[in-house]
């Protein structure tokens, strides 16, 4: 100790039941600023960064990342929690409430002269008996639309007020339904999370198809185009310069005259490749034509296309290309050498909306998207930051469900069985291991009790009925938090 003080003589020395009991403060620190989050009944927390950002939230998550954590306990404790919530979507809060109870309840034991090591020894017992316990009371359902709302609505409830989560509910569980192929791993990537700070936040809605922020830009172009034929490609429409450092040297003005030309038809041939196309696809109907292109169009390529009827959106963002062709059809073209009608996706609308300076470009009625858009809308940063947050959350929480195929009960039940499963199991357990399997058990009950005061219930008489309903029943039985059963 007196060596370490020699290097810095600012550092903070703690030993043995000092060291412990500094840690298990820092768990139980944490856990107090959380357990008002858990449950649909949970309060909102508002972080007010240095510079007077304000976030509003109640995801463990959030908080979690956002709050400046000094103590090395804690800190750890909270990586925990979010290296959680990056897998699983979810589940953030209640990590860190059972952490900081576990060590609560080893304190009272060592306290009264248990060596830690004989608590984890009872801890590594009882994990190995819940996880038997958890695989015996998780329920095998085939996921239909019914089962998953139910799991969104428990993920959603806890993250935004139940009028909001109502609204999301459909939204989220449908733009998963609409991604999902058969016989491949969920992705969702293909569901764009796009944002308007617009109307209410209970006007956010699923969109089958895709949303861009942008729009065309040539005045003289359609603003609403309905059944469209969509050619998304990755071509230049513009004069570029050379990728390395050139110059030419012209000995009359008509050379220089022949050499714009030719820059100009180079363009140009491209362009009729692409009227020729519209032509042939859209003669003799009032079909639409877009070209959605990932690489630039200059204005006489744009004034060009115009006269020909023809919508074009220029820069469009890389990550929409592949997203594009799952909502549309067809695929994205990087040439037009072989331009065909095969290459070319189908949307039943597209249409653009202005919104302040802002644009945005709606491809929608497309038949049988891979790819959609959930559209959040609020009005102000704050509500939308949230709404993304609790969609995000709500996204993986039913693909897990999906991937899984199997569902537990919540409202603190799964917590119930296991703590009971645990008493009974104790008497297993040789010497003092028996008393880490105990405060194991009385740690998970930090899950039911938390929910009961949340909602202003008596946690100590919710707590009681429902282990007693628990021993009856033999089935998980959890707090119905309106009617207090």
């Amino acid at each position: 100790m007196a060596a370490i003080k020699a290097v810095n003589s600012k550092a903070q020395v703690a030993r043995a039941q000092a060291a412990l009991a500094v840690n298990i403060c820092a768990a139980r620190g944490l856990q107090d600023v959380l357990r008002t989050n858990l449950g649909p009944k949970g309060t909102m927390k508002m972080l007010v960064s240095g510079a007077g950002d304000i976030k509003l939230t109640k995801d463990g998550n959030v908080l979690l990342h956002e709050m400046q954590i000094q103590h090395p306990t804690a800190s750890l404790i909270a990586k925990v929690a979010t290296a959680q919530d990056d897998i699983t979507g979810d589940g953030t809060t209640s990590n860190v409430l059972i952490i900081g109870e576990l060590l609560k309840q080893a304190d009272l034991y060592i306290s009264e002269g248990l060596h830690p090591r004989i608590i984890a020894e009872g801890f590594q017992a009882a994990k190995i008996k819940a996880l038997e316990v958890l695989e015996e009371v998780k329920i095998k359902k085939e996921m239909k639309r019914e089962i998953l709302l139910d799991v969104a609505r428990t993920s959603l409830q806890t993250k935004v007020h139940a009028e909001l989560a109502d609204v999301l509910i459909e939204a989220v569980v449908d733009s998963v339904l609409a991604v999902r192929r058969p016989g491949y791993p969920i992705d969702l990537f293909m569901v764009e999370i796009m944002e308007m700070k617009h109307k209410s936040e209970t006007d956010t809605k699923l969109i089958r198809g895709l949303v861009l922020d942008h729009g065309a830009r040539h005045p003289d172009m359609k603003k609403r185009v309905e059944d469209a034929f969509i050619l998304t490609c990755n071509v230049s429409l513009e004069y570029e310069k050379t990728e390395v450092s050139s110059g030419f040297f012209y000995k009359t003005a008509e050379e220089k005259e022949k050499l714009v030309k030719a820059e100009r038809k180079f363009i140009e041939d491209r362009l009729q490749k692409i009227i020729d196309l519209k032509d042939r696809v859209c003669a003799q109907s009032n079909k639409g034509f877009v070209v959605i292109n990932q690489k630039g169009i200059d204005p006489f390529s744009l004034d060009t296309l115009a006269k020909h009827g023809i919508v074009a959106l220029r820069r469009a963002k890389r990550r929409n290309m592949e997203r594009l062709s799952l909502a549309c059809g067809g695929m994205a073209v990087n040439s037009l050498e072989d331009l065909n009608v095969d290459c070319l996706g189908h949307a039943g609308l597209v249409h653009e909306c202005t919104l302040g300076e802002e644009k945005f470009t709606f491809i929608e009625a497309c038949v049988n998207p891979r790819s959609v858009t959930l559209l959040v809308k609020g009005p102000n940063k704050h509500t939308l930051t949230q709404i993304k947050d609790a969609i995000r959350d709500g996204l993986r929480a039913i693909k897990n469900a999906i991937e899984d195929g199997c569902v537990v009960p919540g409202a603190g039940a799964v917590e119930v069985a296991i703590a009971e499963a645990l008493v009974n199991y104790k008497h297993s357990i040789k010497g003092r291991a028996r008393l880490g399997v105990q405060a194991f058990a009385d740690a998970l009950l930090i899950i039911p009790k938390v929910l009961a005061q949340n909602s202003g219930f008596d946690l100590q008489e919710m707590l009681v009925k429902v282990q007693a309903e628990h021993s009856e029943s033999k089935q998980p039985v959890g707090i119905d938090l309106d009617t207090a059963r």
